[in-house]
């Protein structure tokens, strides 16, 4: 029982970082920071591969 619960917080943590990645990586200043530059924020990324993980080990513990 602890663990499902364990799991399901994960998805939950694991969405919304990624969530918070991508709203970074859509932002205007990101945009215009690509446009120019190419460049792509380290927060966007870590949020959304952070997020990632974190939905796939609560889905591992679910299990």
């Amino acid at each position: 029982m602890v663990n499902k619960l364990i799991g399901i917080a994960f998805i939950a943590v694991g969405v919304a970082l990624a969530v918070w990645g991508y709203n970074i990586y859509d932002s205007a200043t990101s945009q215009i920071s690509r446009a120019f530059s190419g460049d792509t924020p380290l927060e966007a990324w870590a949020g959304m591969v952070g997020g990632g993980v974190f939905v796939l080990l609560g889905i591992v513990k679910l299990k």
